[in-house]
């Protein structure tokens, strides 16, 4: 037992401490092949390939126009490619914000961090000098003004001025440079301003609108001919003011669906601007003219139909001193007040009334009577083309002193009326004292109403004799056309052309007071 115990104990102990070796050894070696097996080898370096130099710009089309727009920003020259679309990386709370910056190698001591360079405000843009020192593209710098004032030009012929100057100014100083070419704000058309229409401006507002009107008439409206407002609701008698003191160039202005136009807007128009040959203000609500004397609203011959909305009791309430009121080729279209009130006081001042147009005339004697009920002061009516007066309207006509009568009907569209009229005699007898100069061209009395015009005409006692006479194209026959003139010794004008009822040979025009006695002498 003593020999045996001992020994078995010892080489028990022994087992103990050799095994623990062994297995320590062996799994030492397995878990470094593991570590060389789950390793990963390193990537290898990506040869460099050189590429070419990126673009200092890219080219963006529109849909009139490419934009030139620059790859660098103010605070440095690389190219950054677009990060569009990459994954943004989460910022933690209290910690400073990741810039996309290119990362460098270099490691900096712990507890230290990167200071950004102070850059002073004059430095942010780069210099035209240090791009082309850098080796930049600055053909947009080098591009003649005038290349882009040309193409400027085609645009605004099509697009109008205003918003397209703006806007290209915007761009670039070349840009503005040349958008501020006068030639260019020849022909301006404004808009809405910064409002609604209707809507109240505040003072800063309107004062920001003024300034800028004034900005614009000095800096850009040096060559201005044509201009335009539409759907002003205020300061419009600013505008107007602005425009005679600094265009002097103007020709034609339009208001269209502006309100609130009073006498002040137009009275430095008149001693301004000397070429201004057209006013339109169609479309637009005049306001209260006390002292307005004088309103022509005409347009050119060959414009065709042309419409205008017109309220006469309201015209007639605001302007209440107006003598010469002359609406040449254009149609009245009767407009009522919003109050639906019609009492005015007339014009009882006017002594001119112009409604001559060359197109198709809806006047009649009722819209005739409410322009003129209130006017016996009344020297000057002129009618040509108003095919739908009739002579009893013009007789019932409150003025007793008229002196010219023009009521000729000069075009086809009104020559088709081919019914005798009936009543000329009531318009020569009424003014057979005061009439200087009748025109009744192309207008179809009988004979017998024609002879016992021009026989009033011919038993005249005024102190004022009649000067001019125009019957083309009437049925004037000849005893009629021989008791006028035998009366008439002031008479130097004659018109008989196309006058079917006389002789060959006496149907033309005459001139001065010899011929038309030579005429008469043909008659007897």
């Amino acid at each position: 037992m003593e020999d045996g115990t001992p020994a078995g104990l010892s080489v028990g102990i022994a087992d103990a401490d050799d095994a623990p070796s062994s297995s320590s050894a062996a799994s030492t070696r397995k878990r470094k092949s593991d570590v060389l097996r789950d390793a990963k080898p390193k990537k290898k370096k990506k040869a460099k390939v050189s590429r070419p130099p990126r673009l200092g710009y890219t080219v963006e089309q529109g849909e009139d126009m490419l934009l030139i727009i620059s790859n660098t920003n103010q605070y440095d020259n690389i190219w950054r490619p677009n990060t569009k679309g990459r994954k943004k990386k989460k910022i933690l709370k209290g910690k400073a914000k990741v810039t996309p910056a290119k990362k460098q190698n270099t490691v900096l001591p712990k507890g230290k961090a990167t200071k950004k360079p102070l850059i002073k405000k004059g430095e942010l843009e780069p210099t035209l000098q240090h791009h082309q020192e850098e080796g930049f593209d600055s053909w947009g710098q080098n591009l003649p003004v005038e290349v882009l004032v040309n193409i400027f030009k085609m645009v605004v012929h099509q697009d109008g001025a205003v918003p397209f100057l703006c806007r290209v100014a915007k761009v670039c100083h070349l840009w503005n440079a040349a958008a501020a070419s006068p030639a260019l704000w020849r022909s301006v058309s404004v808009g809405y301003c910064w409002l609604e229409p209707g809507k109240t401006h505040l003072p800063k507002t309107v004062l920001k609108i003024r300034d800028t009107v004034s900005w614009l008439a000095q800096n850009r409206f040096s060559q201005l001919r044509d201009f335009s407002l539409n759907h002003w609701k205020n300061n419009v008698d600013h505008v107007v003011e602005v425009l005679s003191q600094s265009c002097l160039h103007l020709r034609s202005l339009k208001l269209s669906y502006c309100t609130g136009v009073t006498e002040k807007a137009f009275q430095s128009l008149s001693g301004s601007c000397r070429s201004l040959d057209s006013i339109n203000v169609q479309y637009s609500e005049r306001g209260c003219c006390p002292e307005l004397q004088l309103l022509e609203i005409n347009t050119k011959l060959d414009s065709g139909y042309c419409q205008l909305p017109i309220c006469i009791q309201a015209l007639q309430n605001g302007c209440p001193k107006l003598q010469t009121f002359r609406m040449l080729n254009v149609i009245p279209m009767p407009k009522m007040t919003r109050n639906g009130s019609g009492s005015t006081s007339g014009f009882p001042l006017l002594e001119e009334l112009c409604m001559a147009t060359t197109a198709v005339s809806f006047m009649t004697d009722q819209d005739l009577t409410k322009i003129v009920y209130d006017s016996p002061k009344l020297r000057v009516l002129d009618l040509r083309g108003c095919s739908r007066i009739t002579a009893a309207g013009l007789s019932s006509l409150p003025c007793e002193e008229l002196e010219c009568l023009y009521w000729g009907l000069y075009f086809s569209s009104n020559v088709t009326v081919s019914l005798s009229k009936k009543g000329i005699h009531l318009l020569t007898q009424k003014w057979s004292g005061t009439l200087q100069e009748l025109d009744l061209a192309n207008q179809l009395f009988s004979e017998e109403d024609m002879e016992i015009a021009m026989g009033h005409l011919a038993q005249r006692t005024g102190e004022n004799p009649l000067r001019s006479l125009n019957l083309s194209g009437t049925k004037v026959t000849t005893p009629a056309l021989r008791l006028v003139i035998g009366q008439s010794t002031a008479l130097n004008y004659l018109n008989l052309s196309s006058c079917r009822y006389l002789p060959r040979g006496l149907k033309k025009l005459y001139r001065g007071q010899e011929e038309i006695h030579q005429l008469l002498d043909k008659l007897e």
